[in-house]
């Protein structure tokens, strides 16, 4: 895993040259961050000065300010306030747009074969947040969604540090292919989550979850393969011993930059920083240009395996 800086030049000679845009997908697929020392986001200061202003919402449930586009609406901000919430809406939606009419020209070889999901704002200083343990960022983990199962498609994300003088900083450890070998070897302590057997919902889950029943049950919503990335994103932070003892790097995002990582591929953990946008896209796994890099394909071949 490494850091792929693309500086304004290159990008834009990489816009224009159709393999190498590919051969960055196959990088991120593989596990390695792009960075954008200069975020190709354009982010005006009227919206980074009215940003930098609002906090959010007290209380535990939500981590950060969301917001849903298929929705075009935001959650984590104090509704009752009409004018800032709306001003906050019309933001989100802004960036939440620019963000994926650069992926479609810069992911090119996907030909938007994605879901656009959440974007969120975090304006809360990462390093003194007191959030329980399967929520807590500053843990290594792969990133995986009680409630929106992926059925083996991408978790793609892509950052902006807005702060006007602070670094976010991040660590990131082996990625999900390695790591899943080594607990599947009992080079992990902590046990084992049991691989899938098949990759496939059963007929009783699909049939439930097509009634509703995933609305009181969540789980009943995932797939194999999401019910086991959700149980690997809880056993990795719950491990003590490897959240101390696994080899780390260390990255800092300095302001004004962006990066971008499958945070389901790329076991991270934000150390500190306040200020920072990002933006979700579901990605089909049969868009991948890897895709025997992907967590759906590791876990096919280790699940005929078994």
């Amino acid at each position: 895993m490494q850091i792929v800086s693309i500086a304004r030049p290159e990008l834009e000679q990489a816009l224009r040259a159709p393999e190498r845009l590919r051969e960055y997908c196959g990088k991120l697929e593989a596990g390695d961050i792009l960075f954008f020392p200069e975020t190709p986001i354009s982010i005006t200061s009227d919206a980074l000065g009215f940003l930098l202003g609002h906090q959010q919402v007290g209380g535990a449930y939500h981590k950060n300010i969301a917001y849903r586009p298929l929705e075009d609406r935001i959650t984590g901000f104090d509704a009752q306030n009409g004018p800032a919430a709306e001003r906050l809406r019309g933001i989100m939606r802004r960036y939440s747009s620019d963000v994926v009419a650069f992926l479609r020209e810069f992911l090119g070889p996907y030909q938007a074969r994605w879901k656009v999901d959440y974007a969120s704002y975090r304006p809360e200083e990462e390093q003194t947040r007191d959030l329980a343990l399967r929520k807590r960022n500053d843990l290594l983990h792969t990133d995986a969604f009680p409630t929106r199962p992926t059925h083996g498609d991408r978790i793609l994300r892509f950052f902006n540090n807005i702060n006007p003088s602070r670094t976010r900083n991040w660590i990131t450890t082996d990625t999900f292919d390695v790591l899943v070998n080594k607990m599947n070897e009992g080079k992990l302590d902590g046990g084992r989550v049991p691989l899938p057997s098949s990759l496939q919902p059963s007929s009783i889950k699909q049939t439930l979850a097509g009634l509703g029943f995933g609305r009181l049950a969540p789980s009943l919503k995932r797939s194999p393969y999401d019910e086991f990335m959700m149980r690997f994103h809880n056993y990795l932070k719950e491990n003590s011993s490897f959240q101390e003892n696994c080899p780390k790097q260390h990255w800092e995002f300095p302001p004004g930059s962006s990066w971008m990582v499958y945070t389901d591929m790329v076991s991270h953990a934000v150390l500190s920083g306040q200020f920072a946008l990002e933006q979700t896209l579901i990605v089909s796994k049969d868009a991948m240009v890897r895709p025997e890099k992907s967590p759906y394909g590791v876990l096919s071949r280790m699940a005929t395996a078994v």
